[in-house]
């Protein structure tokens, strides 16, 4: 036999040679063992055969209870529904490829045997299950002499060196070139190509592959070099390495190139097997690290939820609203005790007209549920008022006319109570709701929630901002309104928009009147 080492670079190989079956995505099935982890196994063999491009069917031969830390137990089905898995598949789907995993007893072993022949055609790769890593045999002697009768129907076997002596009867080999003499051996009794896996080379810095190709009278290895991944996530290597090599083959004709082209892959899919963070054990390898995921693309704005578009859009009222004397003063708590009773006063008179205006949301509302949420909110800004008027405005002499900003505002929502839909009066009524809490729980959590508002004038009153039940409410209101919208026309959602805007704008004229009484031309007022 004459050696041939091949670069490990897929740029210095011959071009393709590209069998006549191939198909542009080639059909792999996978006969193998299952991993619940996803590291091993069947689904390893379809994560590879994937990210190979091929399209990846699966047949289950044993059904295993293992993790990264090991196996637990195996449980085998029996073999006539191993055969009914494999001739429904083969009844159906034209197969390209197929690779062999483990098959756990002798009468599985012959099961597949006598279904191979139903694959004419297809690419075939074994990858021997029979000695596990730690050296001990997965099956009995018996099933190992029917593994051995399988080999020769093969077009490519990948066993480990303790499978590869097993499978010659043979030590294992204890270095590298009388490794791949066991090869040759191999290829040449069974007439099968034979993948000599460097990998359990103990100490060895290197991590050759050796590709002894049958197909010739003499036969050629291909030497493939590779330098060892320090990364302890090499679980499910030879099972990904074997499902690999069976869907490239389908495209190339050519074992040497399609190594090269996988052996390129695996070495990325170790280099990167750590960001995985899989278990704690040894975790599998990253099939997938060539797939680069490309940005979450924004969705159009008439589908973005409401919440999130008028929040941008009101983001300048937001600003000013934290900016104006009143609700700095009120902060931190030099505000003029007549611009405090102006605000309490005028706010009074607000909730009375607020109240019949989610009444009205109550009624208009398709589920019981939110019925029950806007009646509820209308008791609370009856209950607020009265309690403003109780504890606050009681003995502070006569009560201020109903500012025009007030007015304004109560007649906004009044209109969108009497002529809007459910839909537009939820969003009208919204501003009150999230401005106030927004507003609120900023001065709280920076003069009160700190604890340096001991003495703070007004921080009863501040105090109120860190209800938790406002802020469930404010969230149920969000919700609602995000809902109206999901469900509105366009032109219901234009307007939904608009009336939120506008009662943005009042809920900011309204902060704004108590520093100057209220005292704007009303020609300005929307």
């Amino acid at each position: 036999m004459s050696i041939r080492t091949l670069v490990d670079t897929v740029e210095h190989t011959e071009a393709l040679s590209v069998p006549a079956r191939a198909r542009t995505i080639p059909h792999v099935l996978s006969i193998a063992g299952t991993d619940p982890t996803g590291g091993a196994g069947l689904q390893a063999d379809l994560k590879s055969i994937g990210a190979q491009g091929g399209y990846g069917m699966a047949v289950v031969t044993s059904l295993v209870a293992q993790n990264t830390r090991g196996v637990r137990s195996v449980h085998t089905p029996p073999s006539t529904f191993l055969d009914e898995q494999l001739q429904a598949v083969s009844d159906d789907v034209t197969i390209d490829a197929v690779k062999i995993g483990m098959l756990g007893d002798a009468e599985t072993i012959r099961t597949v045997r006598r279904w191979l022949p139903r694959s004419t055609g297809a690419v075939i790769v074994l990858d021997p299950v029979m000695v596990a890593t730690s050296g001990d045999r997965l099956l009995a002697s018996d099933a190992e002499d029917e593994l051995r009768a399988l080999v020769p129907l093969a077009d490519l076997v990948t066993p480990n060196l303790p499978e590869l002596a097993v499978l010659l009867g043979e030590p294992v080999a204890t270095g590298w070139e009388a490794a791949v003499e066991q090869g040759k051996r191999l290829a040449a009794s069974t007439g099968t190509s034979v993948l000599v896996k460097g990998g359990h080379l103990e100490g060895a810095l290197e991590c050759p592959d050796a590709l002894v190709d049958a197909s010739g009278d003499a036969g050629t290895v291909s030497v493939v070099g590779g330098t060892r991944i320090d990364t302890r996530n090499t679980h499910g290597t030879g099972c990904s390495l074997s499902a690999a090599l069976a869907t490239v083959q389908t495209r190339t004709g050519n074992w040497h190139q399609s190594l090269l082209i996988v052996k390129k892959w695996l070495r990325g899919a170790l280099e990167r097997a750590d960001e995985l963070n899989v278990g704690q054990g040894n975790g599998p390898i990253h099939h997938f690290h060539e797939f680069v995921p490309g940005p979450i693309p924004a969705p159009p704005p008439e589908e973005r939820p409401f919440s999130e578009q008028v929040w941008e859009l009101t983001t300048s009222h937001r600003l000013a609203i934290e900016t104006l004397g009143f609700v700095r003063a009120l902060g931190d708590g030099s505000l003029p005790p007549e611009q405090f009773a102006y605000y309490l006063a005028q706010d009074a008179m607000y909730l009375r007209g607020y109240s019949r205006v989610l009444s009205r949301a109550s009624a208009l509302a398709p589920s019981e549920a939110e019925q029950l949420f806007w009646a509820k909110s209308a008791l609370s800004c009856l209950e607020v008022e009265s309690e403003l008027h109780r504890t606050w405005l009681t003995g502070r002499g006569q009560s201020p006319a109903q500012g025009r900003v007030t007015r304004a505002y109560v007649d906004h929502l009044l209109a969108a109570s009497a002529n809007a839909g459910y839909a537009v009066l939820v969003a009208a009524v919204l501003p009150c709701y999230w401005l106030y809490a927004h507003v609120g729980n900023a001065l709280h959590s920076q003069w009160i929630g700190n604890g340096a508002g001991t003495d703070h004038p007004y921080a009863n009153w501040l105090e109120t901002y860190a209800d938790p039940a406002f802020a469930e409410a404010t969230a149920r209101a969000i919700s609602i309104a995000d809902s109206c919208f999901a469900a509105a026309p366009p032109a219901d959602r234009e307007a939904m928009i608009e009336a939120f805007e506008a009662s943005a704008w009042y809920e900011h004229e309204f902060f704004d009147a108590p520093t100057r009484l209220d005292l704007r031309d009303s020609a300005k007022l929307p």
